[in-house]
């Protein structure tokens, strides 16, 4: 199955804890159907000082489930990503603008 969210995208979070946030897709790991937004679902890690980090309490993105997010349109809003053929190449695109992702 294509994907309809991907590495890059815009988008908003419609349920949870962080419902209304905005972020950007920094990974997304499709056997699991989750992704790890920027700024979302963020937890306190505490990491031991090494030579090439420094240890402490250190704010991560855990993943969210794709289910829960929802890509922005041109207007800022959540939209549906829908799939269609233009000049025998397949597209995705916003279904309440048309625009092309």
């Amino acid at each position: 199955m294509a994907a309809k969210l991907r590495k890059g995208d815009k988008v908003i979070v419609l349920s949870g804890r962080d419902k209304g946030k905005e972020g950007e897709i920094a990974s997304v790991d499709p056997q699991a159907g989750k992704a790890v937004v920027e700024g979302v679902n963020m937890a306190i890690r505490h990491t031991r000082q090494s030579q090439a980090q420094q240890g402490g309490r250190i704010p991560k993105a855990l993943p969210i489930d794709l289910s829960n997010l929802a890509i922005l349109d041109a207007n800022g809003k959540a939209t549906r990503v829908g799939f269609r053929m233009e000049d025998d190449k397949k597209v995705r695109f916003a279904k309440t603008t048309g625009d092309v992702i």
